[in-house]
């Protein structure tokens, strides 16, 4: 029998280890999650204004109404893009300190029970019951509420996401975004205006699409192609708009 459990003893530290690596594999995976949707929040600021200016742009050679719509829509959807974001995080992060507090007050109450509850998660993983057992006394021993929040709730107590930072980088991103298909419009002549836009948000978005993908881990083709065709339709379809209001009006 003892030598079963020596024999355990290397896999139940192997798992142990696993398990304090991870803490590092999750900031590692939230810092890309991060990135990803700073991407998509430039990718919406590009598309949005784009499709605003050059759907006036459409409709008047006049720089001013084409500067106002322009900075009117870049405030707005950075403005919306943080409230929604905040919004999101600010109820996720309401969610999972109820489970906390929730998995804190049964670690008080019934501690043993707690302790059963994580012997067999680590057995649904595959150990035996020997090691599973030593590998959640161990982990109960170190930090048995972060232990419990981890491998039952997937959450680390240490980094819920803060929504105010969340807001600050979609408000960041999609202002960067927008700046493009603004001063890509604003800077040539009327006559070159359209297709210089038209030709740098296609560009742009090919890149971010292909940047997305790279961090996704998707196809870059299909989604560089995907939504750099995206980006054109919106612009086309918002030009004819305007030139048709342009003519009405």
């Amino acid at each position: 029998m003892s030598t079963d459990l020596t024999a355990a003893a290397p896999d139940g530290a192997l798992r142990t280890g696993e398990h304090a690596d991870e803490p590092h594999k999750s900031g590692t995976s939230a810092r890309l999650n991060w990135l990803r949707a700073a991407v998509l929040g430039a990718n919406d600021g590009i598309v949005s204004v784009a499709g605003i200016v050059v759907g006036v742009a459409a409709a008047t050679t006049s720089r001013g109404p084409i500067v106002t719509a322009g900075v009117a829509g870049l405030v707005a959807g950075a403005v919306s893009m943080a409230l929604g974001e905040y919004v999101s995080v600010s109820t996720q992060r309401d969610s999972e300190r109820a489970l906390l507090d929730t998995e804190r007050r049964e670690l008080l109450e019934q501690p043993e029970a707690e302790l059963d509850e994580l012997t067999e998660i680590y057995r649904g993983k595959g150990l035996s019951f020997e090691t599973a057992r030593r590998v959640a006394e161990e982990l109960t021993a170190h930090d048995a509420f972060a232990a419990h929040a981890e491998a039952e709730l997937g959450i680390d107590p240490d980094e819920l996401t803060n929504p105010w930072h969340a807001a600050l980088s979609s408000a960041v991103s999609f202002t960067l975004g927008a700046l493009l298909p603004l001063l890509a419009i604003v800077l040539p002549g009327p006559a070159f205006r359209v297709p210089i836009t038209f030709a740098a948000v296609v560009l742009a978005l090919a890149a971010t699409g292909a940047l997305g993908a790279r961090l996704g881990g998707a196809e870059p083709v299909k989604a560089t192609a995907r939504v750099a065709l995206g980006g054109a339709l919106a612009m086309a379809f918002t030009y004819a708009v305007g030139h048709l209001v342009g003519i009405s009006v």
